[in-house]
């Protein structure tokens, strides 16, 4: 792939409340690095790193597919912390299951089954 993921960032206007989602959500861990901002580590062999925090433009946005291994339980994880489920899982054709999800502030978050 010439142009790799190598970055995600969710943004928002409760920074707090979004890295206190995530953190909860997935067990991921975040080092605070600037005003409203965290560093996160998403796993010891994770690809791809990111950042949680306040936006700076606008209502804010998130791109992204987080890996899990039951989607149906992340789901419930999700939904008991705030998010709400919004379509799936789906079997793409030749491809993985999905779903999807809001968080607190209504990004839309996909979902991928893995092994």
């Amino acid at each position: 792939m010439p142009n790799p993921i190598v970055h995600f960032e969710v943004t928002g206007r409760d920074a707090k409340k979004l890295q206190d989602f995530y953190q909860k959500a997935f067990g991921w861990s975040l080092q605070p690095a600037a005003n409203d901002y965290a560093i996160v580590s998403t796993g010891e062999d994770a690809k791809i790193a990111g950042g949680i925090g306040k936006a700076q433009y606008g209502e804010g946005c998130a791109t992204f597919y987080v890996g899990v291994p039951d989607i149906e339980a992340a789901f419930q994880t999700v939904e008991g912390l705030g998010g709400r489920r919004v379509g799936g899982p789906y079997d793409v054709p030749g491809g993985p299951t999905i779903g999807f999800f809001v968080d607190p502030e209504e990004h839309v978050i996909g979902l991928v089954k893995i092994p």
